[in-house]
């Protein structure tokens, strides 16, 4: 499958071969697939526990805001802590509260497949939200709850020290940014979040774009440029 293919497949749009050899895209339902449930650990003299243990137990054990009273259990992150790309969302929801760990269902599903087609499987990347915690009926974070989480991810970017931020969703952009910005004038650039100032970009959150599939190839041009970039960032560029 050529890199054309990917980001198709990626997007839920299926890919057909006519009789006379042409390749047509068409809308189709996104495949479900099994979710990740492992992560490509980093060797193990490489990474140092303690601090990973320390910060992940401080977060369970978390109550600076109100939203430590209505979870079911903190979502810390997961995946590779040495990865090269880091994926934030804005906070979990229903299922991640379920099972303590961020974007499972449908739009994890979605998620893996355009984290696939840039070459990025989920096992390989590092994926967290800005709260920690989910908020009730899956409102918007408010900025005290922000001010009180938004450490906990900034501890976790230091340690990973990822080459490139993907920040998925609006609310995720705006929080990471300390902006009102609206999506359209966050996407196709690269910010910069915390003290390394590492680069972000801004892009569709995969929930987005199961309601809204029009949107789909805008998102196309978004994975095509979050994967440049990381050739360029690898490069030295």
């Amino acid at each position: 499958m050529n890199a054309r293919e990917q980001y198709l497949e990626a997007l839920g749009i299926d890919v057909w071969t006519s009789r006379v050899g042409l390749v047509r895209p068409r809308e189709a339902a996104v495949v479900a697939e099994p979710p990740a449930s492992a992560v490509a650990a980093a060797p193990a003299a490489a990474v140092d526990a303690a601090p990973w243990e320390a910060l992940r137990a401080q977060v369970s054990g978390c109550t600076r805001c109100e939203l430590s009273q209505t979870r079911t259990q903190t979502v810390f992150g997961v995946g590779n802590v040495r990865a090269e790309l880091m994926v934030i969302g804005e906070a979990p929801g229903a299922d991640e509260d379920l099972q303590g760990e961020p974007f499972v269902g449908r739009a994890g599903q979605l998620l893996n497949s355009m984290l696939r087609a840039i070459g990025q499987p989920r096992a390989t990347v590092y994926i967290a939200n800005v709260l920690k915690c989910r908020p009730p009926n899956n409102r918007e974070p408010r900025p005290a709850e922000v001010g009180c989480c938004i450490g906990y991810l900034q501890q976790q970017v230091e340690m990973i020290q990822p080459r490139l931020l993907m920040a998925v969703g609006r609310i995720a952009g705006q929080n990471l940014l300390a902006t009102d910005a609206p999506l359209a004038r966050l996407r196709g650039q690269v910010h910069r979040f915390g003290s390394r100032a590492t680069p972000l970009i801004v892009t569709y959150h995969p929930a987005y774009l199961l309601r809204s599939p029009t949107e789909k190839r805008k998102s196309w041009v978004d994975l095509k440029f979050i994967r440049a970039e990381l050739a360029r960032a690898r490069s030295g560029a």
